[in-house]
Parts: structure tokens; sequence; C-alpha cells
């Protein structure tokens, strides 16, 4: 029998000590000007949030979650061993990890994590959910030009952040992150498929936002993070490489964000009515910088 995870709304082990003062808290802190570049552009990249003892501790729990035959699969709101549209590529995707492995559920809770999570969105940081994305080498699929929020409707306000995590070196080579600047000012943008064509994006953009589109690579080494609003236009090429690249998602928003739907917000969670605010076992909060030690 497995565990849920999910019970526990703190960390179950020691990978990610607690700060034990609010002095410790505020040396992970953003700088002012990495809030205005975030502000400016839609995202941060290069933001140190794991040490290689941790980075290695996610790998050994990535492999396992990863196995098909894992017992606990019935507990992730997804599983796509391959979610690529094209057959002679691979892109691993899933949803829910936290609930199965103690450093994917206790990553979470990483100050270097919460506090400048906190900083960006502006408030008390809520779980909304996690993601495991897996180029392996040579046949690493794409994932498609979006927006997350696109697909994230079902709560509002828009109060969300996406934390991605490199748990390899990411290059432009291996299929790192490419952001479009600014694009976190656009409108809500039609979805056009997460793992297929690259081009589908410009078949909905205007021909200003067409103009404006040039996107640049966020190259990141292993254990460094990038923010983004989940406005930002974002997408990553293939994995041309003889290494994977491997890398854990966190999505947060601010605490007060509620339902705009009655049905499941996540696949096995119960739901929340509309307008109730989003809470809850499955939707715990994280961290409340006005509850510092």
């Amino acid at each position: 029998m497995i565990e849920d995870l999910s019970l526990h709304h703190e960390p179950v082990g020691n990978l990610f000590p607690r700060p034990a003062s609010r002095e410790e808290w505020e040396r992970y802190r953003l700088s002012p000007e990495q809030v205005e570049a975030f502000r400016r552009d839609g995202f941060l990249a290069g933001v140190r949030l794991l040490t290689d003892e941790q980075v290695e501790a996610l790998r050994r729990e990535l492999e396992e979650v990863s196995d098909p035959k894992h017992p606990g699969h019935s507990l992730l709101y997804e599983f796509h061993s391959n979610e690529s549209s094209d057959p002679n590529t691979i892109l691993f995707h899933a949803l829910g990890a936290w609930r199965l492995a103690p450093g994917l559920h206790d990553v979470l809770w990483n100050p270097a994590f919460l506090v400048p999570a906190s900083q960006l969105l502006g408030g008390a940081v809520r779980f909304w959910h996690d993601q495991i994305f897996w180029k392996p080498p040579r046949h690493g699929g794409v994932v498609a030009w979006h927006q997350d929020y696109s697909y994230w409707t079902r709560t509002q306000p828009m109060a969300h952040l996406t934390c991605w995590i490199g748990l390899d070196d990411a290059t432009v080579d291996n299929g790192c992150l490419h952001y479009v600047p600014g694009s976190h000012r656009w409108p809500l943008l039609p979805i056009t498929g997460l793992a297929g064509d690259m081009n589908a994006i410009q078949s909905v953009l205007t021909e200003e936002q067409k103009a404006a589109f040039r996107p640049v690579p966020a190259e990141l080494k292993k254990g460094y993070a990038a923010f983004h609003d989940a406005m930002t236009v974002h997408g990553s090429y293939e994995n041309r490489t003889d290494r994977p690249r491997r890398a854990v998602v966190i999505n947060v928003f601010r605490d007060g964000v509620r339902s705009a739907s009655d049905r499941p917000h996540l696949v096995g969670v119960p739901p929340i009515p509309a307008g109730e605010p989003m809470g809850g076992q499955f939707f715990p909060l994280l961290f409340d910088p006005e509850r510092l030690v």
C-alpha cells in the first residue's frame, strides 16, 4: 500500500531544511532587479533552487515514478509515457508525483522556491499541481507554444505562477524552455495543443503579436529554475543530444484564488464549488510571508 502524501501539508523528510529564523528566510529573496525583470518580461530564469544532492534525490524518485508498473500510479492525476503526437519522438509527462515520493512532495516546501514565489505572486502561496517532464536522448519531443492559464481557467482570478526546475543542464540543443518576452500582457489565446505542431500558435496570433513573437532561450544549469507568469507564451523544442532533459514543475497561485467550476479540478480530486476558495487536501497553503518565524 502506497501512502498518499497529499495528506501531509508539511515536509515528510529532511531533504529541504526549514530556516530557523527570519534572517535565514530572507537570504532566499530575489533582488529588486530580478523582480523588475519578471514584471517586464513575464519570466525570470537562473534562480538556483536545488543543491547537487537534492537534484540526485529527485532524479532517483523521477526514475521510480516514471515506471509504468509503479504501484502508486492510481494516485497520479495524469500519466503519459508519451504525450507526443509524433510516434518517433517521446515526451514523458505526469501530474501528481507529489503524492507518491517524499522528495517530490517536499520540494513544494523548499524555502529557495517559496520565498521567490511569494515575492512574484505578491502574497501567500497555495499549491495548484506539479508536473514532471522528461525528454529522452535524441528522441525527446517538443512542448508546443502555449500559455499555462489557457488550461487553468477553471480557477479565477489569474494569479498563477509556474516554476520550472531543471534536473539536467537545459540547453538549446536538448530542448530548454523558450519564452516570448512581454507576452504575459497579451490576452488569453485559444488552445492550439501542447505536444504537437510548434507553428500551430501562429494561426491564433494577431499581426502585432506575430511581429512581437521573438522567443528567447532560457538555458539553465541543473538545480536552477525559471519562473514564469501563467500568461507568458512559452514552449520547448526537441532534444537532439545524447543526454536526457528532465524537469520538475511546480504550479502555484496566490492564496484567495477561487474555483470557477463545479467539476473536479484534477482527475480523482473532489470538486470545489464555483465561487469557493481553492484549498483543502489537494491545494495546501505552502507559505505565508506574514507568518514567518
